[in-house]
C-alpha cells in the first residue's frame, strides 16, 4: 500500500479523535499537518477517504484503509513489545453486546489486562452489529451472532447465551391473571432494550405465533434491563445467569419452561499474526465454554 506510516498514524487519531484539530493535539502536529497527510492518502489511491464532517466519518474506500492502518499498527506494536520496547499501554478496541459484557466477557478481559500489558478499547454494540465495526477497522476483535466472516477476519463458534421470559409474581396476577398462559404476553407491558432489541418479538412471532401489541420500555443497560423487569416494569427475555437465583427464591415467575430465547454468538478477528490477539482470543474462548450454552 502506497503510505507512509506516519500517514497510517494520522488516519488513525483523526477517525479515533472525531477532528482534525483534536487528532492534531493527539498527534503533536498543526491540523494543517494532519489535513495535509490525510489529502496526500487520498491522492495516492484517488479517493476520498475522509468525509469531513463533525465528528469525521470514513468512507467505504477510507474503511478499508483505515483497517490496514490499525493492523500494520497493531503488528508495530507487537514487535515493539516482543522487544521489550514498549512506550506505553496499548491501546485493543473490541466489540462486543451488552449482555455479553455483563455476564461473562469482562471476566475474560480482565484475566489479560496485566498480562498483556494493554489498555482495552469496548465498543457496546448489539450482537447483530458488531461486525460493522470490524469492517470499518474501529475494532479488532467483535463477539457478533454472525457465522459468516468478515473479510480479512477469522470466524469460530464461542457458545449459545440463553434467555429466559420472565416477570414478577405480582406482574403475573395483575396482567396475566396468575395463569401461566404465555399467549397473553402480547398485550402486556414488556421491557425491551432499544429499538433493534428483537428478543421479545422474536419470542412472540417463533414460539407463539404472535405479534406483540402492548405498551414497551425501553431500558438501553443489561443491569437496568434485567433490574427493571425484577422491578415489575413489564416482563422480558432476561439472561438466564442474570435471572437463576431470583427464580430459584420465588422472585421472578419463569413464564415459558419450554421455549428459552438463544443467541448463537461467534468469535470475529482480524486474521493476522498477533501475540496479544492470539492471547485474547484462547481466554475469551475458555470464559465463553464456563459462560455459555454450547452452540
Amino acid at each position: 500500500m502506497p503510505f507512509q506510516f506516519e500517514h497510517l498514524r494520522t488516519l488513525t487519531a483523526l477517525v479515533d479523535e472525531g477532528t482534525f484539530e483534536a487528532a492534531a493535539r493527539a498527534l503533536h502536529v498543526t491540523p494543517s499537518a494532519v489535513s495535509q497527510r490525510v489529502r496526500a492518502m487520498e491522492q495516492a489511491v484517488g479517493k476520498v477517504l475522509v468525509r469531513r464532517t463533525t465528528p469525521v466519518a470514513t468512507t467505504p474506500a477510507g474503511d478499508v484503509v483505515l483497517r490496514h492502518a490499525r493492523q500494520v499498527l497493531a503488528l508495530d506494536e507487537d514487535a515493539l513489545g516482543e522487544l521489550g520496547a514498549d512506550e506505553g499501554d496499548r491501546l485493543l478496541p473490541v466489540a462486543v453486546n451488552a449482555d455479553s459484557l455483563s455476564t461473562w466477557f469482562l471476566e475474560a478481559l480482565a484475566v489479560v489486562t496485566e498480562e498483556l500489558g494493554v489498555a482495552f478499547e469496548v465498543h457496546r454494540e448489539d450482537e447483530e452489529h458488531t461486525t460493522s465495526l470490524l469492517r470499518s477497522g474501529t475494532v479488532m476483535a467483535a463477539v457478533t451472532s454472525t457465522p459468516e466472516a468478515v473479510q480479512g477476519c477469522t470466524v469460530e463458534g464461542l457458545g449459545t447465551l440463553r434467555y429466559l421470559v420472565v416477570c414478577t409474581p405480582e406482574f403475573h396476577d395483575r396482567h396475566l391473571g396468575g395463569r401461566r398462559d404465555p399467549g397473553l404476553l402480547a398485550n402486556s407491558p414488556m421491557v425491551t432494550f432499544d429499538r433493534r432489541d428483537d428478543l421479545q418479538d422474536r419470542f412472540l412471532r417463533e414460539a407463539l405465533g404472535l405479534a406483540p401489541s402492548g405498551p414497551r420500555h425501553y431500558i438501553p443497560a443489561s443491569q437496568d434491563f434485567a433490574r427493571a423487569v425484577h422491578l415489575g416494569m413489564g416482563w422480558g427475555a432476561v439472561p438466564e445467569g442474570q435471572c437463576r437465583d431470583a427464580l430459584a427464591a420465588g422472585e421472578l415467575v419463569h413464564l415459558a419452561p419450554d421455549h428459552p430465547v438463544e443467541v448463537r454468538l461467534y468469535w470475529q478477528r482480524w486474521n493476522l499474526r498477533s501475540p496479544a490477539l492470539d492471547r485474547l482470543t484462547e481466554v475469551v474462548r475458555r470464559h465463553a465454554a464456563a459462560g455459555l450454552h454450547p452452540l
